[in-house]
């Protein structure tokens, strides 16, 4: 019975509502029978993410050998050194390679100053034009 009177109340109150209005609801652009809203509503306001393409995209194929390639590191010259090459050596090495004489004094070419080239220290100023 308590439910009923609340619900006969409040249907009563929500009938009265429509002819009582606001009193900025009488006048001003909103009185308009067409006015609608400029806020859109929480279901009408972003139907989908932005990252969300509407199309599917079509990417050309084509045979991968005639496709440039846009990737910055297969084209770095830094990259493309080759490995960085060690050598160990044991002992049984080194003492071969200080026996080994692979050089000899005759194979390098023979200097071209063979004369002493005699100075004048003695000379006015020491050689210098002033």
């Amino acid at each position: 019975m308590a439910k009923s009177a609340t619900a006969a109340t409040t249907s009563l109150f929500q009938s009265l509502k429509r002819f009582f209005k606001k009193p900025w609801e009488i006048t001003g652009p909103c009185a308009d029978p067409e006015y609608r809203s400029a806020l859109p509503g929480a279901l009408e306001y972003r139907l989908s993410c932005p990252a969300t393409t509407k199309l599917k995209p079509s990417v050309p194929t084509s045979n991968p050998e005639t496709v440039y390639d846009i990737k910055y590191y297969t084209r770095d010259q830094r990259r493309n050194r080759p490995p960085i090459r060690r050598t160990v050596l044991k002992k049984a090495d080194v003492e071969r390679m200080k026996k080994e004489t692979t050089f000899d004094i005759a194979d390098f070419p023979r200097v071209y100053l063979t004369a002493a080239v005699e100075e004048d220290y003695n000379a006015r100023g020491g050689g210098y034009q002033k």
